[in-house]
């Protein structure tokens, strides 16, 4: 199969997960500057580009996570971390949900993996996914809280949020088309720090 049709292949897969949206040039000099494209991280690291293609095809390693406006697949620089961690891509899947106790808990999370579409964290591992819901889920409830509106209380939640700050990065306009809606970070990063100043 050759280099055009596998890339073709995957951008069909990419939009069949995203939908099909336009990516402005905002959009891609923010994409530009947080990934690479696939085939310089592939050069880099001695792989084949449509070899790689085949294992995103086969849902064995994560779709790009933007495709940039001049087709260009755009991935995480250490897109290949997890796998070598796990002693290849054949261990990666079990690796990964063991995570979980849950079995289904970390298939779901599998399946979110390989969609490609973790770009809310700056790296993405089970540790990083776990800390990332657990700290929304906490932020989410914070105003619930009975001690809510005290001092105590606003410097534990602006120190959940500076956490979460420090794992996600700043997210693009392409991101709230494609997750129709607010980002993570404009609803417990951006709207909180609004709601709750920190004192």
């Amino acid at each position: 199969m050759s280099d055009t049709v596998l890339k073709q292949q995957l951008a069909e897969r990419f939009r069949e997960v995203n939908g099909d949206h336009p990516m402005t040039e905002a959009d891609d000099a923010y994409v530009s500057a947080q990934f690479v494209c696939l085939e310089e991280l592939c050069a880099a690291h001695g792989r084949d580009g449509d070899a790689v293609r085949r294992l995103m095809l086969g849902q064995r390693l994560p779709l790009p996570g933007y495709l940039r406006s001049d087709g260009a697949e755009m991935v995480p620089a250490d897109l290949f971390a997890l796998a070598d961690v796990a002693g290849g891509v054949d261990q990666l899947e079990a690796w990964f949900t063991a995570h979980w106790a849950d079995p289904l808990t970390g298939k779901a999370e599998w399946n979110a993996y390989l969609s490609g579409q973790y770009v809310c964290l700056h790296a993405v591992t089970p540790a990083t996914i776990q800390r990332k819901d657990c700290l929304t889920t906490r932020i989410g409830a914070s105003a619930n809280e009975p001690d809510a509106g005290s001092a105590q209380w606003a410097e534990q939640l602006h120190a959940l949020i500076d956490e979460l700050d420090a794992l996600e990065p700043a997210f693009t306009a392409y991101d709230r088309l494609r997750f129709d809606g607010p980002t993570s970070r404009d609803t417990c990063i951006t709207a909180l720090r609004v709601r709750f100043p920190r004192p």
